[in-house]
């Protein structure tokens, strides 16, 4: 069974060793995806707006990887504070009210202070 490593570009990939994403025969395991925007590299404080850019990432590494969001099976979200959960509602329902992935929401601490949100997603190619 091959297995593929996706990057989005990160720095932090090599520094740290760590893929965006990595394929193993028809999943996909998508590693936790803070909300920097994906051009700029530029935190917004916006919890809402990093969630957004978080999702445009994990969308941007499925798809290379050949799947895409509706075949995600399994959703986990990290939140620093429970009113970012109310915040990102809209984002995340918007994206995942049709697919209703399994999913976890938890309140951690995340490893810089900007950060609000990460989400992490496994996907299922569908048959």
């Amino acid at each position: 069974m091959t297995r593929t490593l996706i990057s989005s570009g990160s720095p932090l990939e090599k520094q740290v060793g760590y893929s965006r994403a990595v394929v193993q025969g028809e999943w996909a395991f998508v590693a936790g995806t803070t909300g920097y925007d994906p051009e700029t590299r530029i935190m917004p404080d916006s919890a809402a707006e990093q969630a957004k850019n978080a999702l445009t990432v994990i969308e941007r590494a499925l798809a290379e990887a050949g799947f895409a969001l509706s075949d995600v099976v399994r959703a986990t979200y990290y939140f620093t504070d429970m009113a970012y959960w109310d915040e990102c509602g809209p984002t995340l329902g918007a994206i995942f009210g049709e697919i209703r992935p399994a999913a976890t929401a938890l309140i951690v601490g995340l490893v810089k202070p900007e950060m609000k949100v990460e989400i992490e997603v496994t996907a299922l190619k569908r048959a």
